[in-house]
C-alpha cells in the first residue's frame, strides 16, 4: 500500500544532505564531532521540512528519535532521551499550544466573524475603508490567535470572500479586479504585520524570544509586554500604510461601497445578539491580555506577577469550566498538538546546537566574512537583515527559516557592534515581515492565493513592494521609537 505521507524525492534529498555533512564534509576546527553530527541532522530536518517530505510533526518525532539514538548530546542512553525530550518542558512552547486551543473559541462562538463584520459596518463606505476594517479586525484578534493561518485564513478570509462576492467580484466570473483582488491582498498583507506585533500572534515568535535570550546570556529578554509596546508604533504605521500601497499598485475598479455596510449589518443580524459564550470569551481574552501585559505586577508589585504560560492555562481552564470549550474541542484542535510536537523538537535541536558551540562557530564565520568586506556596523547589520529576509524566497516555513538562521545572524550582528535590544526587535519583526514575499511563505498564503483572486505575478509584486515598505517603516519608525524607549 502506498504511503501517502512520505514524499520519496524530498526525503532522499534530506537524507543525502544529512549523510554528506556527517560523513563527507570535514569537521571544522573548533567544532566537536558530536556537534557537527547534530548540525547534520538539524540541516537534514530543515531540508525535509522545506521539501515537505512528511508532515512536520512526523519529522519532529524522527528528529527526537535520531537525537536519542545517536547520543550526540549525551553518550548515556537515559540522558540522551531526556535531552531529546527536553523541548517539551519549554513553557513558551506550551504558551503557543494553549493559546491556539483558546483561539478555537473565536470560530466556535462566532465572535471572530462578529468582530470582522462589525468593523466593516463601521468603515465600509469605501473599498479602502473595507481594507482598513479587515486590517483592524485582524489586529484585534492577533494577541489571542497564535495561529496566523487560523486568523488570516480561517477567520478573516471567509469574511473577505463574502464581501467581494456581494459586489459580484469573483475569480470564476473573471471579475477579481472589481474589488476581490484588492481585498485578498489586504487580507493577506495584514497577516505579516499583525504577526510581528505580539509574541502570541504567530507560533515561531517565542522561538525568537528563546534564541535572543540564549545569544545574550539572558541579558536581553523580550517579555510579552516589552514586545507589544516596542512593536506598537511601527506596527500601526505599517497597518495605516499597507491598504494605501496595495490600492496604488492594484487599484480596485469599485471605489465606493455603500452597500458593504448594509451587507455587514445583515450578517450581524444573522449572528443575532451577542451570545453568553461570546461574552465569556471576551472576558477571558481581557483577563489574558491584562496578565500578559503584566498589569497586576505593575499595579501591586512583583508578588502578583503571573507567568504568561500560567495565564494561558488559567484562561483555558475558565473556558472549560464555563462550557465555552469542551475537552473534545481541545482534542480536536490538531494544530495545537502538532505545534507543541514540532516546536519542541526544533527548539531542542536549536538549544543543543547552541550549547555545543555550533551557533557561536556559525556567527563567528559570518562575522569574519562581513569584516572582510570592510563594512561598518550599520552596513554590516543592513547586509545581515537583507540576506535574512530575502532568504525566505527559499523557505516555505517561517519556523524552519527562523530555526535555521536567526541565532547565527543575531549573534553575528551583536559581535559586529549592533545594539542588542534594538537589533533583536528588528530581526524579530523581519521574521514576520518576510511572510509578505511569496504564495508559500506561511500557512496563510496558499489559502488566500489559492482562492484565485490574484495571479502569481501580482502576488509576488505586491509581496516584494510590501516587504520594502514594511522594512523601511520598522527601520525608521521603529528605530526612532526604540531610541525614545532607550533600546539603543
Amino acid at each position: 500500500m502506498k504511503n501517502e505521507t512520505l514524499k520519496p524525492v524530498p526525503a532522499l534529498v534530506a537524507i543525502a544532505i544529512t549523510l554528506l555533512i556527517w560523513f563527507v564534509i570535514p569537521v571544522p576546527q573548533g567544532v566537536t564531532p558530536n556537534a557537527w553530527h547534530l548540525l547534520a541532522m538539524f540541516i537534514g530536518t530543515i531540508a525535509a521540512i522545506i521539501g515537505k517530505a512528511m508532515p512536520i510533526g512526523a519529522l519532529a518525532m524522527m528528529a527526537i528519535a535520531l537525537v536519542a539514538i545517536t547520543g550526540v548530546t549525551n553518550s548515556k542512553p537515559a540522558a540522551a532521551i531526556a535531552d531529546a525530550l527536553s523541548g517539551f518542558s519549554n513553557s513558551l512552547i506550551w504558551l503557543i499550544g494553549i493559546s491556539i486551543m483558546i483561539s478555537r473559541g473565536l470560530i466556535k462562538t462566532g465572535l471572530g466573524a462578529r468582530i470582522g463584520y462589525y468593523f466593516i459596518a463601521l468603515f465600509g463606505r469605501k473599498t479602502i475603508g473595507i481594507g482598513y476594517a479587515l486590517s483592524l479586525s485582524e489586529l484585534i484578534l492577533a494577541p489571542v490567535t497564535p495561529s496566523n493561518t487560523a486568523r488570516g485564513g480561517g477567520i478573516m478570509h471567509p469574511i473577505m470572500k463574502s464581501i467581494a462576492g456581494s459586489f459580484g467580484s469573483s475569480p470564476e466570473q473573471g471579475t477579481s479586479a472589481k474589488i476581490g483582488r484588492y481585498l485578498a491582498l489586504v487580507n493577506y498583507q495584514t497577516n505579516p504585520i499583525t504577526s510581528a506585533m505580539f509574541i502570541t500572534a504567530t507560533a515561531p515568535n517565542p522561538l525568537v524570544v528563546k534564541l535572543v535570550a540564549e545569544a545574550t546570556g539572558s541579558k536581553v529578554t523580550l517579555s510579552w509586554g516589552t514586545w507589544a509596546f516596542a512593536m506598537l508604533l511601527p506596527g500601526l504605521a505599517a497597518i495605516l500604510l499597507m491598504p494605501l500601497v496595495i490600492a496604488w499598485i492594484y487599484p480596485p475598479e469599485i471605489k465606493d461601497t455603500p452597500d458593504a455596510r448594509s451587507f455587514a449589518n445583515l450578517k450581524l443580524q444573522e449572528l443575532g445578539p451577542v451570545k453568553h459564550s461570546e461574552k465569556i470569551l471576551l472576558g477571558v481574552f481581557a483577563f489574558l491580555l491584562l496578565l500578559w501585559a503584566g498589569v497586576p505586577e505593575m499595579a501591586f508589585g512583583k508578588a502578583y506577577g503571573v507567568d504568561p504560560t500560567t495565564a494561558a492555562f488559567a484562561g483555558l481552564t475558565l473556558l472549560l469550566l464555563s462550557g465555552v470549550l469542551t475537552w473534545d474541542d481541545i482534542l480536536a484542535e490538531k494544530s495545537a498538538w502538532d505545534t507543541v510536537t514540532w516546536f519542541s523538537a526544533l527548539v531542542m535541536m536549536a538549544s543543543f546546537l547552541n550549547k555545543l558551540g555550533v551557533v557561536s562557530w556559525l556567527s563567528s564565520s559570518l562575522q569574519t566574512g562581513i569584516l572582510h568586506l570592510g563594512l561598518n556596523w550599520i552596513g554590516a547589520i543592513a547586509l545581515l537583515i537583507l540576506v535574512y529576509m530575502y532568504a525566505h524566497y527559499f523557505f516555505a516555513s517561517t519556523t524552519a527559516h527562523i530555526t535555521a538562521m536567526f541565532g547565527a545572524f543575531y549573534a553575528a550582528g551583536i559581535a559586529l557592534g549592533a545594539p542588542p535590544m534594538a537589533f533583536a526587535l528588528l530581526l524579530a519583526a523581519v521574521s514576520s515581515i518576510m511572510m509578505t514575499l511569496t504564495h508559500y511563505a506561511t500557512g496563510t498564503s496558499p489559502i488566500i492565493f489559492g482562492s484565485g483572486y490574484t495571479s502569481l505575478g501580482q502576488w509576488w509584486l505586491a509581496g516584494l513592494a510590501m516587504s520594502v515598505v514594511n522594512l523601511v517603516v520598522w527601520v525608521i519608525v521603529g528605530g526612532i521609537w526604540w531610541k525614545v524607549l532607550g533600546y539603543w
